[in-house]
C-alpha cells in the first residue's frame, strides 16, 4: 500500500487511503486503544502513517480473516507482544556512547552523594 510522504492525514485522507468510511474509523477509535489519532486544537483528527498501517491491519482482521472485534483486539495485542523491539546500534554512534558515559558518571556521583 502506498502512503504519501506526509506527516499527518485528515480523517478523509485516511478514509480514502484505507477505503474505510470515516464513521467506521471513528467507531474503531472507540473500540481499539491502539488507534488514537492526535487531535488539533480545533479537535480535528491527525492520523500518522503508523495509524494508517494499524487501520489496514484492523480492516484485514475484521473483513478478510473474519475476526470479531474482541478477537481482533486480542490478535493485535498478540502481534504487538511478538514483534521484537527495534535494535539500536549504539556502538556505531560515538555521540551516543559519550552521552551514556556522561550519564553514568553523573549517576555515580549522585549515588555517592546519597550513600553518604
Amino acid at each position: 500500500m502506498y502512503i504519501p510522504g506526509k506527516k499527518y492525514f485528515t480523517i478523509k485522507e485516511a478514509s480514502d487511503l484505507t477505503k474505510v468510511p470515516p464513521y467506521v474509523l471513528r467507531y474503531w477509535e472507540k473500540e481499539f486503544q491502539i488507534l488514537r489519532p492526535i487531535r488539533r486544537e480545533s479537535g480535528q483528527r491527525r492520523y500518522t502513517a503508523q495509524h494508517i498501517h494499524i487501520i489496514v491491519d484492523i480492516k484485514d482482521l475484521l473483513y478478510k480473516k473474519k475476526f470479531t472485534i474482541a478477537g481482533a483486539k486480542k490478535e493485535l495485542v498478540r502481534k504487538k507482544k511478538q514483534s521484537p523491539q527495534m535494535p539500536l546500534p549504539i556502538e556505531q554512534n560515538p555521540a551516543a556512547i559519550e552521552l551514556l558515559k556522561e550519564v553514568k558518571k553523573e549517576l555515580s556521583s549522585i549515588f555517592k552523594t546519597l550513600s553518604k
